[in-house]
């Protein structure tokens, strides 16, 4: 266990808690770089006024909107904190400030932490984002991208390959296609002695050590015939509307991911109260994320019509809609929708956020509708969301977290 700080180290962690106003009582006085840090704190979290001041007097001096300013803040915060923190500050600075408008100036993106809230920020922005800064906040999108992608493709492809491999075998195969292995393993108990062999064996002969029988086997296990083709169609409908920003960030890289599996035919589509197929799109989540339009309305019943008209094979399709349930469409067809597909066969799914931030605000009545159909309603992180998509390809119980509604 460690030591206890010293009395001098917790005075001055007492001082940069409390803030200039209340640290008097600590009689302690910030120099270097824990007046910088204080400063960025004071700048972003005492009174509202903008960041930009260094500590000191300066702080207190009021910067207005300045984007130069509130650049070399941010440059500061990067400096003082580990890059969690940073992201906290620069959510909050975005959202207690209204800074959302400097992050149209390039100097200002060139300066964050990119994270994936920075990103569905930048979403939101939309069209009002001149071409000057575009492509520097497509180079900010893309570095947050990349960097999920090395998180999750790896493990997604192993999840999702086995659960194809398993779901593919076929029940009756072709005497070629045999996987002897399997097929052995899976008829043990049908371990038989050879007739005749029984003596030898008693006498304790060279060729009868050990016993000689065969399996009769009474299921033979085979290998799938559509190796190389689509095993199944996965339809991603996701809500666009601005709270669902970091799911559709997430749903962008997992679409691309599920579509660079040839066995698999992905389909992402987008909506709020409108319809947008974003599926040719798909081999660079960054264009589908500059794709989207992040706010607006919303109409499920819509996007769930839309997907049904795509659905070709019923069996061997899993539907996924990640959205908060907030209808602002045909309540009741809503459901009703989803309960034809279900009776059709589409494996449905229902995640009300794909973010590691917990289960968000939603619309119990119709997850509870939902739920009835036997397409329960949960937020999934981006880690389970593999097993998830795992047991909707193999007809098996989704691994639903106990913290889920």
């Amino acid at each position: 266990m460690d030591a206890a700080p010293p009395e001098d180290e917790r005075l001055r962690r007492w001082r940069m808690v409390l803030g200039e106003d209340g640290a008097e009582g600590t009689e302690r006085a910030l120099t270097g770089r824990d007046a910088a840090m204080d400063g960025a704190l004071t700048a972003l979290y005492d009174g509202g006024r903008k960041p930009g001041g260094r500590g000191g007097a300066e702080r207190s001096a009021g910067l207005g909107a300045s984007a130069p300013s509130v650049a070399r803040w941010l440059g500061d915060i990067r400096t003082y904190f580990p890059a969690p923190v940073v992201q906290v500050m620069q959510r909050d600075a975005i959202d207690r400030l209204g800074l959302s408008a400097l992050l149209l100036e390039p100097e200002m993106l060139e300066a964050v932490e990119p994270d994936v809230h920075l990103v569905g920020t930048l979403l939101s922005l939309g069209k009002a984002m001149p071409e000057t800064t575009r492509e520097t906040a497509r180079a900010v999108v893309r570095k947050v991208v990349e960097d999920l992608e090395r998180r999750l493709a790896t493990r997604t492809r192993a999840t999702l390959t086995g659960a194809l491999d398993r779901s593919a075998r076929a029940a009756r195969p072709r005497h070629r296609d045999i996987d002897w292995d399997r097929t052995i393993r899976a008829n043990l108990k049908n371990y038989v002695s050879l007739p005749g062999r029984e003596g030898a064996e008693r006498r304790g002969g060279a060729e009868g050590r050990g016993g000689t029988g065969t399996v009769i086997p009474e299921r033979l296990v085979g290998y799938g015939r559509t190796d190389r083709s689509v095993k199944k169609d996965v339809i991603l409908c996701v809500d666009q509307s601005g709270s669902m920003a970091a799911s559709v960030v997430h749903a962008a890289v997992f679409g691309a991911v599920l579509a660079s599996m040839r066995t698999l035919a992905t389909r992402l589509v987008v909506f709020d109260t409108a319809v947008v197929d974003l599926t040719d799109q798909l081999d660079d989540p960054v264009d589908v994320l500059f794709g989207t339009q992040l706010g607006g309305g919303t109409d499920i019943n819509r996007a769930l019509a839309y997907c049904q008209s795509r659905i070709t094979r019923p069996a061997d399709t899993v539907v996924v809609l990640i959205s908060d349930l907030h209808e602002g469409g045909i309540r009741d067809e809503m459901v009703r929708r989803a309960a034809a597909m279900k009776a059709s066969g589409v494996q449905f799914v229902t995640l009300l956020a794909l973010s590691d931030e917990g289960t968000p605000s939603y619309d119990r009545e119709h997850a509870a509708a939902l739920a009835a159909l036997g397409a329960p309603a949960f937020a999934c992180t981006p880690d389970l969301f593999p097993e998830v998509m795992a047991a909707a390809i193999g007809k098996r119980p989704l691994p639903i977290p106990d913290a889920g509604p």
